[in-house]
């Protein structure tokens, strides 16, 4: 048997929410599915979250624990710095959290030099091999920092292709949730107006530049739902905040932890031999799924029309299946209700002679 669940309620039909910007997406990373979305492939200007690609490459390089000697060329890097000095010992772990969380275009600099052995061509040459490989199709980078460049772009789905494999580093996902580092010395204070702020958020990194305008890629968690957002190109900072953040609440309001199946429900009824009451068939444990709100759940029922006895109570006798867009979700043993012993020689006798005067009977009417 197959059945179609409701999921969700009246707000499964909410409208994409108003963004001023280039470009959004709005992802769940677990199953694929884009949320909201707007010219996600356009390639644009992303400035500082370049940096995401910066330390992904480091980290993988060369690891959080080397050492790296500034390279003068680094300290003289402008703008967002953590004024490094130019022969100053640090560890790629300091630079990364300066990178990520101050956003220093010095740090970026430094680990590019450094890793690229002096030279930051090879290094930007890793940056764009490592992107090939993520699958970024609309992104090539010039620079590690990021700062305004000539054919220095990347699009909303790549930056949340990115920041996801950016994730995937422990060392990231400790500083990207934090509102102040301290490392090498220096204080460091976030660029992401929205940590502590808006519920759930765990990251991961912000842009501003002339021709980037106000950028960010975001990662929301709320119990097992995480959710990533890009918005790219929003006019002001105060703008970009608020537009992020309504698309955060727009994804997130997608989803819905749903009771698919209840324990204890009848989802059967198996025919039982010598007249005994049919019996009933449920679920032994509730199965509980996270689902879109605006999409039916599918459920196939397996059951046997009859069954022999003895029968113990508990006893596995069929399955409920949960479907979501042709993907199973679940599924829960459903077993018997109660215990139904085989009758004894002097009842299943006094069944069949009872049978057999019930059919003389009807010989005669």
């Amino acid at each position: 048997m197959a059945a179609l669940l409701a999921a969700g309620a009246g707000s499964a039909s909410a409208a994409q929410p108003r963004v001023d910007a280039r470009a959004w997406l709005v992802q769940n990373p677990s199953t694929g599915e884009v949320l909201a979305s707007h010219d996600a492939r356009r390639r644009v200007a992303i400035a500082s979250i370049t940096k995401l690609m910066t330390v992904l490459v480091a980290l993988e390089q060369v690891g959080e624990n080397a050492v790296v000697t500034v390279d003068p060329r680094a300290a003289t890097v402008g703008e967002s710095t953590v004024a490094l000095r130019p022969g100053e010992r640090i560890s790629v772990r300091d630079l990364v959290a300066a990178s990520l969380v101050q956003s220093a275009n010095d740090a970026a600099w430094a680990l590019a030099f450094h890793v690229g052995e002096g030279d930051a061509g090879r290094f930007v040459a890793a940056m764009n091999a490592t992107a090939r490989r993520l699958g970024m199709r609309d992104t090539r980078f010039v620079r590690p920092d990021g700062l305004d460049t000539p054919g220095h772009v990347s699009s909303a789905r790549d930056a949340v292709v990115l920041a996801r494999a950016a994730m995937r580093e422990p060392l990231v996902r400790r500083l990207v949730r934090q509102q102040l580092v301290v490392a090498a010395g220096r204080v460091l204070e976030t660029w992401n107006d929205l940590l502590g702020r808006f519920p759930g958020l765990i990251g991961v990194k912000t842009g501003h530049t002339a021709a980037a305008g106000w950028s960010q890629v975001a990662a929301v968690r709320r119990g097992r739902l995480v959710l990533y957002a890009a918005i790219l190109g929003s006019p002001t900072r105060e703008a970009r905040n608020a537009a992020l953040a309504r698309l955060l609440r727009f994804g997130l309001s997608r989803y819905r932890a749903v009771e698919a199946v209840p324990a204890g429900r009848v989802y059967g009824r198996a025919a039982l031999p010598y007249g005994r009451p049919s019996l009933a068939l449920v679920a032994r444990r509730p199965l509980t799924r996270l689902v879109r709100v605006d999409r039916p759940l599918v459920e196939r029922v397996v059951v046997p029309t009859a069954v022999d006895l003895p029968v113990r109570r508990g006893q596995r006798l069929g399955e409920v299946r949960i479907y979501h867009r042709g993907r199973l979700l679940g599924r829960r043993d459903l077993v018997a209700a109660r215990s139904v012993p085989e009758p004894g020689l002097r009842a299943r006798v006094g069944w069949y002679a009872g049978r057999t005067l019930d059919h003389l009977a009807g010989l005669f009417t």
